[in-house]
């Protein structure tokens, strides 16, 4: 694993964006860039290699002020429309060579059914050019300059892939983790993990004091939350309510690894 790793927060939002539509609360009608947040994705970069983490539907909007240079691998944690429904977008990056996509078994199969023309023996012209890898927990990928371990966590009911490419680990949408899977995480310096709100318990997102917890947990050195609702508050105040070491993400935000 090379040093020099780019983190890019294509987007930090949960499944309705921010603003939501329609909604007039002081953080939806905000004019902070900090406030606006598009379905959560990231990218993962060295020199040589890139990674994208989920390919929601606002990924033609996220990717167009980045550099055009080829996907080495899309890694995608379930198959919730918020984190798959721009996966047709891929096409211009297939000019620069096919693409390879993974994914746990759920995901390839709802895959298979939502965009089947992806999938076919016989392609037809402009049809993205995909390679689907179905990957269990713990399989560890080798792709480019990166060693990727996916690891499972629970969205609900529903167990889905969290990722931990060296010591950063990138975990959305989980309400819980069996104590089976924190080997994975030992040893994490830098945590991304989703905090949808405040309070208010949901059934299948944990909240933001959870995340804290969570990273307490895990002994992350920096952690930086995702997959905020505009329940989260306004980002320039809600800031302050955080631990010194976690930390609101916002959508363009870049680390260096």
């Amino acid at each position: 694993m090379k040093n020099n790793i780019k983190v890019t927060f294509l987007g930090t939002g949960t499944s309705n964006g921010v603003p939501f539509i329609g909604c007039k609360c002081e953080v939806c009608t905000s004019t902070d860039p900090h406030d606006k947040r598009l379905r959560s994705s990231a990218l993962i970069e060295t020199e040589n290699t890139r990674l994208l983490i989920d390919c929601g539907p606002d990924f033609r909007q996220q990717i167009l002020p980045q550099p055009f240079r080829k996907i080495d691998g899309v890694l995608l944690t379930h198959i919730h429309y918020d984190h798959v429904g721009g996966i047709d977008d891929l096409r211009a990056f297939c000019a620069l060579g096919d693409i390879d996509v993974y994914a746990n078994k759920h995901t390839c199969e709802g895959l298979h059914h939502n965009i089947p023309y992806c999938f076919t023996d016989h392609l037809y012209p402009g049809v993205p050019k995909l390679n689907l890898h179905s990957v269990e927990p713990h399989q560890k990928l080798h792709i480019g300059d990166f060693e990727v371990e996916p690891f499972e966590v629970i969205h609900g009911k529903l167990p889905i892939l969290g990722y931990r490419i060296g010591s950063l680990a990138y975990i959305t949408d989980m309400k819980s983790i069996e104590d089976k899977e924190l080997l994975s995480l030992k040893g994490i310096k830098t945590l991304i993990i989703n905090g949808l709100r405040w309070d208010r318990p949901h059934h299948s997102h944990q909240l933001i004091p959870e995340a804290i917890t969570f990273s307490k947990q895990i002994k992350a050195e920096q952690t930086y939350l995702i997959h905020m609702t505009d329940r989260a508050g306004l980002h320039a105040e809600s800031q302050k309510r955080l631990p010194e070491n976690v930390h609101f993400a916002y959508d363009g935000q870049i680390l260096r690894l």
